[in-house]
């Protein structure tokens, strides 16, 4: 393929994936508005965004073994024809169940979309690792921005248009790539010939990854020791369990269980779930002190964190070639090491306290360690993966995206909610930021561990100079930044769950 064709295809795939980062940051400040048009309760309007959540989380490894079953370019038009079409019939929806019924399917098709997008860019740059890399950055850069201008163009779109048009937006650009990647985007066939997927395993792994994220998700509403809780964390490990059963004695596995034979892989997927853990936790945190302590609007806080996806894109379009230089373990230790000490920053608001000093430092620290953390993570994740299991090894770095997602923000709102539940006679705003200051050190705790991870369980290539690690066996990350959109929206519902436990 030539270089330009090359860049084109790569455009194409990443307006897709912008399509879903769009969607899961635009709905944030229209909540409010769809909880009232369409009737939901203080605690039921958190499925608008939790029915996204549990299905994406849940068939990411699914999505990705169907990239590389059926061919990537097949897969993706697939998901995105029913994303356009159930992002369609969201705007029209008149009640609250058919919202939530119609989020979870939009999840569902972007867990199809984004393994098979990424996997995309990974056989196109085949070969030629620089460049490879620079993608790499190009597409954490997008997926950034598509969060900061998803968080913004709600807000407008809400106020002037209506909310229904942050899902109708998804239409026309639904439209126009999908046709664009029919006529220019080459086809990638199949990794195989055999196409017989392992549905026991697909099934068994889809619904324990849904029964964990939904387990944590509920866990600071319904409480850790609440019989529903532990039902949904037993079922998790129970079917899980069966899953790495049916893996081991199948011919054609969802997932081969050499892939975790792979030290870097088992490392980084790791990392990605303590980093994005912390991740998660500080923007809810954040958002809940910016509007309930210091009363921003929506649209203001949107603003207020803008500086970090600025940084952290210019920070990750210039990784390739520091990569290429130095390698990537350098860079998965320092770049949580900076993470925590933006943490540690943020550790001490105070009421009442001023963006400049109290917030801003922070948010201008921390993207740099992201950026720093993310694109190498990716390339540990796929060191030594086989490239005809680009889809899979992406679907796995997500879910592991989701679920570390799930867990820190369970653990930290938890923490975050019984500190302020511990002072009474405290005055409520007081009582409300030390529970914050409170979380953002646990988040800075979970973010130490991931430190700790790149240590100990990472390693570079041993067959090659630092940076250079064999072309055939380095892939490209699945939903890079994607998570940077998911979590801008989890944190928009979550402030209703939390209004209930005392948070807010």
């Amino acid at each position: 393929m030539r270089h330009d064709s090359r860049w084109v295809t790569f455009t194409l795939v990443a307006a897709a994936q912008f399509m879903v980062v769009l969607d899961t940051a635009i709905i944030n400040v229209a909540l409010p508005v769809i909880k009232a048009r369409l009737g939901f309760s203080e605690t039921s309007i958190q499925w608008a965004v939790t029915a996204y959540v549990l299905a994406f989380g849940g068939f990411l490894l699914f999505g990705g073994r169907t990239a590389d079953l059926f061919g990537r370019r097949r897969v993706l038009l697939a998901g995105m024809a029913a994303f356009t079409l159930f992002s369609l019939l969201a705007g029209l929806s008149n009640s609250a169940a058919l919202l939530i019924v119609l989020r979870g399917l939009q999840g569902a098709s972007a867990a199809f979309m984004s393994p098979a997008a990424l996997s995309t860019v990974l056989v196109t740059f085949a070969g030629d690792e620089h460049q490879r890399r620079r993608a790499l950055g190009f597409w954490s850069m997008t997926a950034t921005g598509g969060a900061a201008v998803g968080l913004l163009l709600g807000g407008i779109l809400t106020q002037y248009a209506g909310w229904r048009w942050n899902f109708f937006i998804n239409v026309p650009v639904g439209i126009a790539t999908g046709t664009l990647i029919m006529r220019l985007v080459p086809r990638h066939g199949a990794a195989g010939d055999d196409r017989q997927l392992d549905l026991p395993g697909a099934v068994l792994v889809t619904a324990g990854l849904m029964a964990a994220v939904l387990a944590c998700s509920q866990a600071p509403v319904w409480g850790w020791g609440d019989p529903r809780t532990l039902g949904g964390l037993a079922a998790a490990v129970m079917l899980i369990g069966g899953f790495a059963v049916n893996e081991h004695k199948t011919g054609r596995p969802l997932i081969p269980l050499r892939v975790f034979r792979v030290r870097n892989i088992c490392g980084a997927n790791a990392m990605m779930a303590a980093v994005y853990a912390g991740n998660l936790a500080m923007f809810f945190l954040l958002t809940l002190y910016l509007q309930g302590i210091e009363g921003y609007s929506a649209i203001g806080t949107g603003l207020a964190f803008l500086p970090f996806p600025v940084i952290l894109g210019f920070t990750s379009t210039r990784m390739a070639g520091l990569v290429a230089r130095f390698g990537f373990r350098r860079f998965l230790i320092l770049g949580p090491a900076l993470i925590i000490a933006g943490l540690t920053w943020t550790c001490f608001l105070p009421v009442h306290g001023g963006y400049a000093l109290h917030v801003l430092p922070g948010l201008l620290i921390m993207p740099l360690g992201y950026g720093m953390t993310f694109a190498p993570m990716y390339a540990a994740a796929t060191t030594g993966a086989e490239p005809r299991l680009a889809g899979i090894t992406s679907g796995l770095i997500s879910a592991s995206q989701q679920m570390g997602g799930a867990v820190g923000l369970a653990i930290v709102s938890g923490a975050a909610a019984a500190i302020t539940r511990s002072l009474h006679g405290t005055a409520p705003a007081q009582a409300l930021t030390t529970g914050y200051d409170a979380g953002m050190g646990v988040a800075a705790g979970l973010t130490l561990l991931a430190l700790l991870l790149a240590v100990t369980a990472i390693r570079s290539p041993q067959h090659s100079s630092p940076g250079q690690e064999t072309p055939a066996k380095t892939a490209a990350p699945t939903a890079a930044l994607h998570t940077q959109a998911v979590t801008m929206r989890r944190i928009a519902t979550m402030l209703e769950a939390h209004r209930e436990s005392g948070l807010s």
